[in-house]
């Protein structure tokens, strides 16, 4: 039994540990903000993507026509 409350307690200390490590928050809130930057992106790029397409045809013909 003594190795079963030293394995409890040695858990509770590294679960002590790891709430109070603020580290790993910051870097799950870089990663939140990152993944919805992305997530913008992609979006202006699919609801802009047919009009970029369709200015650099218009160029490309007004440039071959040149």
């Amino acid at each position: 039994m003594r190795g079963l409350g030293r394995s409890a307690l040695g858990v509770a200390r590294r679960f002590r540990r790891a709430v109070e490590d603020r580290g790993g928050q910051a870097m799950i809130e870089y990663a939140l903000i990152v993944s919805l930057i992305v997530i913008v992106v992609l979006v202006v790029l699919i609801v802009l993507g047919n009009t970029v397409k369709n200015t650099y045809c218009n160029i490309e013909s007004a440039v071959v026509s040149a």
